[in-house]
């Protein structure tokens, strides 16, 4: 078999939704939805190896913790294992007054009895109802019509009644899908719904969810959009409906069909943390939730320590979460090319200079710090970084800030080690290579042993004790300031004529124990560059190594 030269005979454009003047694209979302977690019901039954009891209840824990109000915990007519875990759930006291547990069963009767019975004793509990509804599972699946598919929800909305009525010692909620919604015929779902919610009498304090699910995910999510509002817009009785959704990433657009549902008007939206589900996934809450707090609205989750949040995931479900995977992955935050580097360091030097909190970083849409991460692996360095990487490691790492010509010929240091190497540089390998290249004296031919300096006039006289090409010397320099009479020194003892172009210092680290670093950058009598840096306690000290470091540079 291969790929189709016509696809069209085999597979056929998905159908517009006949909605007229939508209002739908100009919306903003400005405050969070209710959030539903399905990772306990329709993650874990997506998972190689489910989930037991001790990684369930770990599960419920961390959603509880990052602010979860409604959390599905199972389909406790699925077997012993998990009715006896929800039941558990109830008795032990481990869900919180403000966290309503939901279920989910099949519109049968046995199965709906069950489900109310491991909710029992609950404080509040949503009990969720679905049957399939589109054309190719009536005609397929059941070899059912349309009003057979619909009695199917009628009796179901009849046993959540009467069920309720059983155990009337619970506040329950109802929730009822149209299982496939986004590939049915949209009348058809309001005809099935509405008579649902004629059987259940919902009212505007206490609303039926209906949850509309792209089952599978058949088309553009501005499709998916248009069918919420159409169904908003033409449902009886829409104030007494929490319209929810559920959606799949079948397409890879499952975060974008939710965000632009709830912009047609959905109040709830169902997913998985970082996405896991049947299939490509459900849609990511993680995502979700984070694109809003980036446009400046409270998501009402926590992920204030995300890599705890991934830790836990990972665990329970014995999946990685990919380290591209959007606010949550390894390298997400990272840079290794050079011109983006370049753009996030000067991106954090002006926030060093700005007056208020607005983020405004190249290439960073948050900021990596408020969800628990360092500015450390914001940049890493390959063969690809330019010399704002490379400042960037070293600045973080060690508190050196390499002045912008220097950057460039460290990079060269650099990048010839990356090729070398073929693998990413860490902290320890660039700062390696800086040391040998203008810290370390050993093997190199002017090493410094002691200094002092004297005045005569306006002149200023260096005396120093340095082991020139191995030998112990004292040399001597006038110039009109220390690091032009250490120059003079160097020219005086057989060392190259230099001058000096540009010269900066600054403190690294506070408190008694702050440590000078000074840079230097020198021009030979042919026109050569030479730069030198150098680090003491004393900042007159760390001006004569910078000079002799720039010295051995020739």
């Amino acid at each position: 078999m291969t790929m189709l030269r016509d696809p069209s005979v085999k597979y056929s454009a998905f159908p517009q939704v006949p909605l007229s003047n939508r209002e739908w694209p100009g919306r903003v979302t400005t405050k969070a939805p209710i959030w539903l977690s399905t990772d306990m019901r329709d993650g874990n039954q997506a998972l190689i190896d489910p989930m037991d009891a001790e990684k369930k209840a770990r599960f419920f824990d961390l959603l509880v913790r990052i602010g979860l109000k409604e959390i599905e915990v199972g389909f406790p007519s699925a077997g012993a294992t998990e009715f006896d875990f929800i039941s558990g759930l109830v008795k032990s006291g481990r869900i919180p007054d403000d966290v309503t547990p939901q279920v989910l069963t099949q519109s049968r009767a046995d199965l709906i009895r069950t489900s109310f019975d491991s909710l029992a004793g609950a404080k509040t509990a949503i009990v969720h109802v679905y049957n399939a509804v589109a054309p190719a599972w009536r005609k397929i699946v059941f070899g059912m019509d349309q009003a057979d598919i619909k009695q199917i929800a009628i009796d179901g909305a009849k046993q959540l009644r009467d069920n309720a009525a059983r155990l009337p010692q619970t506040n329950w909620r109802f929730q009822y899908s149209p299982e496939c919604f986004s590939t049915t015929e949209i009348d058809f779902s309001i005809e099935v719904c509405a008579a649902v919610m004629d059987i259940l009498q919902p009212t505007t304090d206490n609303p039926i969810i209906l949850n509309l699910p792209a089952t599978v995910e058949a088309a553009t999510p501005n499709i998916y959009a248009d069918q919420i509002e159409y169904f908003g817009k033409n449902l009886p009785g829409r104030d007494k409906a929490i319209i929810s959704l559920h959606t799949h990433n079948d397409r890879g657009t499952g975060v974008a069909a939710a965000e632009l549902g709830l912009l047609a008007g959905a109040d709830r939206v169902e997913g998985c943390l970082f996405g896991n589900g049947e299939r490509t996934g459900n849609t990511c809450l993680v995502t979700i939730a984070l694109n809003m707090y980036t446009q400046g609205v409270d998501p009402q989750l926590d992920f204030s320590n995300i890599d705890e949040v991934i830790q836990t995931v990972e665990y329970c479900n014995r999946l990685p979460v990919h380290p591209r995977h959007p606010y949550g992955g390894e390298l997400v935050y990272t840079a290794f090319s050079g011109s983006h580097q370049d753009a996030i360091k000067k991106g954090f030097a002006a926030r060093e200079r700005q007056n208020d909190e607005r983020w405004e970083v190249p290439y960073l849409p948050i900021d990596p710090a408020d969800l628990g991460r360092s500015y450390e692996a914001v940049i890493r360095v390959n063969s690809q970084s330019g010399k704002g990487g490379v400042a960037w490691v070293l600045e973080q790492d060690k508190g050196l800030k390499l002045p912008k010509k220097m950057q460039a010929s460290f990079s060269h240091v650099v990048q010839a080690l990356a090729d070398e190497t073929s693998r990413e540089l860490g902290a320890e390998d660039i700062w390696g290579a800086f040391d040998h290249a203008y810290l370390v004296t050993e093997g190199k031919r002017f090493q410094l042993v002691d200094w002092s300096e004297s005045h005569a006039g306006t002149d200023r006289i260096f005396a120093g004790k340095l082991t020139i090409d191995g030998t112990p010397r004292s040399v001597s320099g006038r110039g009109n300031g220390l690091m032009s009479s250490v120059i003079a020194a160097l020219a005086e003892s057989g060392g190259p004529i230099m001058d000096i172009v540009d010269y900066s210092e600054h403190a690294i680290g506070q408190g008694s124990n702050v440590q000078a670093a000074a840079y230097v950058e020198c021009r030979t009598a042919d026109g050569k560059s030479l730069f030198g840096c150098g680090l003491d306690t004393d900042v007159a000290t760390a001006s004569v190594r910078a000079i002799l470091s720039a010295g051995n540079g020739a």
